[in-house]
């Protein structure tokens, strides 16, 4: 672009720019990598969330064994086991969340992670805020369907009205996992 069609849209050149002016914006600008804290603290708050759900499941894993090894027949222990590792997997996918909002932050903000360019995976890719919400959203519809299925666990059934909700609500939780993902990139 020449210097001609710049003036003719009214881009001013940094000569052109007062101290002040210039100034400003660079202490503007500047300003972006506050959102490093939300980059780290989601970053830390992932990593807590995963170290949390792990010990869930080891707390789930030595359930069993010290179960089987003692001869136990503990009433409701297909339950308490199911429940135990669901609520782990809420665990995780809310870390999951956690890692793609700071990733998303960090490129969006400051800058494109080189070091992921070489791989595989473009999950962590975000060009656009629409794209981090997008994403956000998915993971976040995928917690609300394993928090569904924790509570649905330990629901009791008294009658085939109540039945029938269930099966409604599952429909309608497909229904919508359907429509989340078509036309969606897997």
């Amino acid at each position: 672009m020449s210097e001609e069609e710049k003036k003719e849209q009214h881009i001013k050149m940094p000569k052109e720019q007062g101290w002040l002016e210039r100034t400003f914006e660079g202490a503007l600008w500047q300003t972006r990598f506050f959102v490093l804290l939300a980059v780290i603290f989601s970053m830390l708050g992932g990593i807590a969330l995963f170290i949390v759900a792990s010990v869930d499941i080891w707390a789930v894993v030595t359930l069993v064994f010290n179960t089987y090894v003692q001869h136990l027949h503990p009433e409701h222990f297909h339950e308490e086991i199911v429940s135990g590792l669901i609520g782990a997997v809420d665990l995780y996918l809310m870390a999951i969340v956690m890692f793609i909002f700071g990733f998303g932050l960090y490129e969006l903000f400051i800058s494109e992670i080189d070091v992921a360019k070489g791989g595989a995976s473009r999950i962590l890719e975000i060009h656009s805020l629409d794209q981090l919400k997008d994403k956000l959203a998915k993971v976040i519809v995928m917690v609300l369907v394993v928090s569904f299925f924790k509570r649905v666990l330990h629901t009791p059934y008294e009658g085939a009205l109540e039945m029938l909700y269930f099966a409604g609500s599952i429909l309608a939780l497909s229904v919508g996992l359907y429509f989340l993902h078509k036309g969606g990139e897997h």
